[in-house]
């Protein structure tokens, strides 16, 4: 009998070592995974040149206090900020960290505007995370119900539609940013239309507000660039991100651009843990791979595949409402709940994961290649037209 909380409804399988985009269970059976740890494990697992970095400096120093310097801190805020264009990071431990530290650089920026009770919009079927703010601000009850009373100063507004933002400009003059995903990944891999991300930077300049993009799950190449707003021309105000930086050692940063960059004074936040030694190595390791130049054209390349295969065999199909994505970052929306397939995929040694109960998620690692994308469909498309001919 296990004495974990139960916070879980974990598969009945244990997995005792990975190697790129497979996993080995204590059964020694090899499983193919195609969700990298939701968007994780970007490099694949046990990628040798991040568990060199580990080692090394596991060896060396893990982690001094933030009261002192700390040089791989600084050289891992400067790689971040010269990618995104930002001017200053801060480090920490998750994405909900991240997103904490953006939703405080809100509320301040919005007090030293005056603004007696700073309200950030944010929108439905957003997620950024499970502590009390950021949970608040998710666009999720499932994952609010039970613990209100919420925090206050979030507003909601329909994802990916502009004019019901202009509506609320209207209706509230204590608005100081807006919080959005660039795709959506636990709203149901919902991607923005390509000129949204360009409106909300028109409004936000308008009306002197900060742009903040949750990039958790779409950053660090998952999208075919760094970061997924890169695809556009815009540039954010403060960028969140975590998941594959760390490749699965836990690692967070908040950007934070010119407009946001003053914001936080000494005292204002902190961390504990957050930009520690080996933390730092880690995420300067990961991103000395992704900055490799043919990189991307990978991405791109296995997204190309893995969307005509997957698009090929099921785009017609009855019950299959859409499939859409960017990257390697793909939903499959069927016309009902759909949970059931993780466990049918799981009998057939394939990793997938259900989000927004209708979608099913697909987060290979980002170094996925041809042969183990073949496979990947090979094993799904029958599992979904399977299901899909089940009685409903």
């Amino acid at each position: 009998m296990t004495q974990l909380l139960n916070t879980y409804n974990r598969l009945p399988i244990a997995f005792t070592k990975g190697e790129g985009s497979w996993l080995i269970a204590d059964n020694n059976q090899r499983y193919l995974d195609a969700i990298a740890g939701i968007a994780v494990v970007g490099l694949g697992h046990a990628h040798p040149n991040v568990c060199t970095a580990i080692c090394e400096q596991a060896n060396t120093l893990m982690h001094t206090s933030n009261i002192y310097q700390i040089p791989l801190q600084e050289a891992l805020g400067s790689q971040l900020c010269d990618i995104s264009g930002a001017e200053a990071a801060f480090l920490c431990n998750s994405g909900a960290e991240a997103n904490e530290a953006a939703l405080k650089i809100a509320r301040l920026y919005g007090h030293q505007l005056g603004v007696e009770k700073p309200t950030i919009v944010v929108m439905d079927g957003a997620f950024h995370g499970r502590t009390l703010a950021t949970l608040s601000a998710s666009g999720s009850r499932k994952v609010q119900a039970g613990f209100e009373p919420l925090v206050s100063g979030f507003i909601r507004c329909p994802f990916n539609d502009i004019d019901a933002l202009k509506t609320i400009i209207n209706t509230n003059s204590s608005i100081v940013a807006v919080m959005v995903e660039p795709i959506q990944g636990e709203g149901g891999v919902r991607v923005a239309d390509p000129d949204y991300l360009l409106q909300l930077r028109e409004i936000c300049n308008q009306q002197n507000w900060l742009l903040m993009l949750d990039e958790i799950q779409t950053g660090n190449g998952r999208t075919g660039k760094y970061f997924a707003y890169q695809h556009s021309t815009i540039m954010p105000d403060v960028l969140t991100t975590a998941k594959g930086l760390g490749n699965g050692f836990p690692i967070g940063a908040c950007l934070a651009f010119e407009k946001a960059a003053p914001i936080f004074s000494p005292g204002n936040h902190g961390t504990t843990f957050g930009g520690n030694p080996l933390a730092c190595r880690v995420g300067l390791s990961v991103i000395n791979e992704i900055n490799h130049t043919t990189f991307y054209q990978h991405v791109n390349a296995m997204s190309e595949q893995l969307m005509a295969a997957l698009k090929n065999a099921l785009q017609e199909e009855t019950g299959v409402k859409n499939i859409r994505g960017q990257g390697l970052m793909i939903g499959i929306e069927l016309d009902q709940p759909c949970g059931e397939l993780v466990k049918m995929a799981l009998d057939e040694n394939l990793l997938i994961n259900v989000t927004a109960d209708k979608v099913i998620r697909l987060l290979p690692a980002l170094t996925i290649q041809f042969e183990q994308i073949e496979l990947l469909t090979k094993k799904l498309i029958p599992l979904v037209k399977q299901f899909l001919a089940k009685p409903v």
